[in-house]
């Protein structure tokens, strides 16, 4: 396979002892390239840093989640700016709001998102997007941009078949994890997955977090990794009632063509 992981939080310190390590297992994969999240202000850069040392694998977003708002002040905004100067950033976020945590005031993650839409419309760059429990703010912040805004992806999808559909009659495209796999929170992933079109459906792995919870063995660390990937296709594969190299190759080529990557990796 060739396969695309756009969720991946590289810089996360979980991956400090072994990173070059956990990239040779996902290659072994069939995990090719991979968009690296940049999420807030210390790991946006990180991510850049790591991107432009695998050219042609590994690509940065640059953003500020929700959980951070705090931070986004206007040094950060400059920042943000100069880090999507550099051709390696390929989407602005991971940016949204997030209203079951709240681990940032409402007000502040408002604010935030919305300086970094202006992003989005400046730079037009994709949006790598993050929504939960925020559903109604989430839309009338994005349609206040309407028509000023490139392409669009909801990383990490769980929400509602409404919330679903909303999405998809804007032509915004979806990010699947492993929650997909999650027997308590992902049951309805299942059913849903199968009216998302092919040119609109991107995969990711979210690593560390979301591990599979459908793999066998399960590593005892718990950490999800991007070798990953290929489980969460064949699942989604499976849902979508497709053969996994059609479900993978389609995914790449949405993916190739959402983030305006070179059609092949480089070796």
């Amino acid at each position: 396979m060739d396969l695309i992981d756009i969720g991946l939080n590289l810089s996360h310190d979980s991956f400090d002892r072994d990173r070059e390590a956990v990239w040779q297992r996902a290659v072994a994969a069939g995990v090719t390239r991979a968009i690296l999240t940049g999420a807030s202000r210390e790991h946006s850069p990180k991510a850049l840093e790591l991107a432009r040392s695998k050219p042609g694998q590994w690509f940065a977003t640059a953003g500020v989640h929700p959980h951070h708002a705090g931070e986004y002040t206007a040094e950060c905004d400059a920042e943000l700016r100069a880090l999507h100067a550099h051709a390696e950033v390929v989407a602005v976020g991971e940016c949204g709001l997030d209203y079951f945590r709240d681990f940032s005031p409402r007000p502040a993650q408002r604010s935030a998102f919305e300086k970094q839409l202006q992003i989005a419309v400046d730079t037009q760059k994709p949006l790598f997007l993050h929504q939960r429990d925020a559903h109604a703010d989430f839309m009338a912040m994005l349609q206040n941009f309407d028509g000023q805004l490139g392409p669009r992806v909801v990383h990490c999808f769980t929400g509602s078949r409404e919330e679903l559909f909303d999405y998809l009659d804007q032509d915004w495209h979806i990010g699947i994890t492993g929650w997909l796999c999650d027997e308590r929170r992902g049951v309805h992933l299942r059913e849903l997955v199968k009216h998302i079109p092919a040119q609109r459906l991107m995969i990711e792995t979210d690593a560390p977090y979301l591990l599979p919870r459908t793999i066998k063995p399960m590593p005892k660390d718990r950490r999800n990794e991007p070798m990953y990937l290929a489980h969460i296709v064949e699942e989604l594969a499976h849902d979508r009632g497709e053969d996994v190299a059609t479900t993978a190759a389609n995914s790449t080529a949405t993916a190739t063509a959402f983030f305006r990557l070179p059609a092949r990796a480089v070796s």
